[in-house]
């Protein structure tokens, strides 16, 4: 029979938010182990230090480096996996003779912890138990005496090591912040934090719960001072008090945003973060519906038929001080919203309103992505709807694009009023093109009905489009390659004759 491994959490460093179970194991146990640096002190046995008694075996888990250079044969990876494998079998050792090992972690076991790379070498081998802790993150919300999120709002956690780029693209998501494993990372997580225009938001909390707890806004911290057992904190916008309400200190605007194709994974930052501080969402009612809106923000959905009207009323809003984000699926700037703003925003009436536009993935890109690369040299992208163009200009410009043997994404194919045009086209391409050609369908890319067929013109089922269908039909060159490893459809960007 053997020793039970205990990972035990101690919460964010009061010795009163030790849970009475940790308590109970670490007064009960006969090994007590944990991790420290080389000066030799552990902050983890200093709160455990109220529940120990005497007997017991304690095993000092050195790590061999922190952040300095190493002369490890295998950089500072190599050493650390290293020490993290003798300190396994260390433990391992008592766990062998039957003595029960509780593993001490400030704040939680499986939260940014060594416990766990114990807990990975070892759970196989023996009985393994975790017992929870207060994260830090909830000990600085404590300090702080803030709610870091309520309703809807989200909170996302990072480590300040994270790539500059990763920690701009989180914080300018609107969401709310706690960025842990500062020290040295300070100064990289400030800068990301005034990139991404935040931080005046940002709050700043040092040992939280102990006798030596400080907290300050960020603005107002000295690097040199900062520990690594500190935390950035950015409250949600409904309570934190250095968030501005969305429309003081500024005039209304109107944002024109891309949703992407479908799946919440492919908006930008910057879309979401625009989405969050906006008052008002405008925009058609099946693509609202794809969001959760915050408190307080007003929703104003309408039918897809009325883009001007829709667009009028944005910018009527953001004349009154809104900050307005009509919402468009896709990328707005490609057969959606963002020309019917700017239509009616070029009228004198509305002349001094702020307008944006940011980008989102479009719909040829998702669909061609979802096959490989057919976009991958010269294109057209052509709306097969004639609700704005005579069936006339849609078939002259597609008999064009076909001459010119470019690859050619049909946006808005058919609908339950239109239901004609996917057959016209069949026709058309047929008097112009092989019946060979590459026809790609991709039908509700990245949702639940998500649907890729690759197939010949000559077999094209105009039965089986419809909206949620965009088609590509591809030039002279487009190649499908079937492989063990998967199908792959592209157009090489080399180009030497068409056939």
């Amino acid at each position: 029979m053997t020793g039970t491994l205990y990972g035990v959490g101690l919460g964010p460093g009061d010795s009163e938010l030790v849970t009475v179970k940790a308590a109970r194991l670490i007064g009960s146990a006969d090994v007590i182990a944990y991790h420290c640096a080389r000066h030799g002190r552990s902050i983890a046995r200093g709160v455990a230090a109220p529940y120990l008694r005497d007997g017991q075996i304690e095993e000092r888990l050195m790590y061999p480096v922190t952040t300095e250079t190493v002369d490890h044969p295998g950089g500072y990876d190599g050493a650390m996996a290293d020490f993290y494998a003798e300190s396994a079998d260390l433990l391992a050792g008592h766990l062998a003779a039957s003595r029960d090992v509780v593993l001490l972690a400030e704040g939680d076991p499986l939260f940014f912890s060594s416990y766990m790379h114990m807990h990975k070498r070892l759970a196989p081998r023996f009985p393994t138990e975790i017992v929870p802790g207060v994260t830090s993150v909830s000990g600085a919300s404590a300090a702080l005496g803030i709610p870091l999120v309520e309703g809807e709002e989200n909170l996302v956690v990072l480590p300040g090591t994270a790539p500059d780029d990763e920690l701009v693209a989180q914080f300018t998501s609107g969401s709310a912040i706690a960025v842990l494993k500062l020290g040295r990372t300070f100064e990289r997580v400030r800068a990301a934090l005034a990139t991404a225009g935040r931080i005046d938001e940002a709050w700043y909390v040092e040992r939280a719960t102990t006798a030596d707890q400080r907290i300050a806004r960020v603005v107002d911290v000295d690097p040199s001072t900062v520990p690594y057992f500190s935390m950035i904190v950015v409250p949600g916008a409904i309570n934190n008090p250095l968030t501005k309400p969305a429309d003081a200190e500024a005039p209304g605007r109107v944002t024109v945003v891309g949703l992407g194709p479908g799946p919440t994974a492919q908006q930008t930052p910057q879309v979401r973060a625009a989405i969050a501080e906006a008052t008002d969402l405008v925009g058609y009612t099946t693509y609202l519906d794809r969001l959760t809106p915050r408190p307080g923000q007003q929703v104003h959905p309408s039918d897809n038929r009325v883009e001007s009207q829709r667009a009028e009323f944005a910018l009527d809003l953001a004349r009154r001080g809104r900050r307005v984000a009509v919402v468009s699926s896709g990328d707005p700037g490609i057969f959606a919203m963002a020309t019917a703003v700017a239509e009616v925003a070029a009228e004198a009436a509305y002349a001094d309103v702020e307008v944006q536009v940011l980008p989102g993935v479009t719909a040829a890109s998702a669909v061609a992505a979802a096959f490989g690369a057919p976009l991958g040299h010269d294109l057209a992208l052509i709306s097969l709807s004639d609700r704005l163009k005579p069936w006339e200009v849609i078939a002259r410009r597609i008999a064009a694009a076909v001459d010119a043997d470019l690859v050619v994404a049909i946006y808005n194919p058919g609908s339950a009023s239109r239901n004609h045009q996917v057959a016209d086209l069949k026709a058309l391409l047929l008097d112009r093109i092989s019946p060979d050609r590459v026809v790609l369908l991709g039908r509700d890319v990245g949702g639940a009905d998500e649907a890729l067929t690759v197939t010949r013109l000559a077999d094209l089922d105009p039965s089986v489009v419809d909206m949620r269908t965009l088609l590509i039909v591809g030039s002279s060159t487009t190649t499908v390659a079937r492989r063990p490893g998967g199908r792959l459809v592209f157009t090489p960007r080399r180009y030497d004759q068409p056939t």
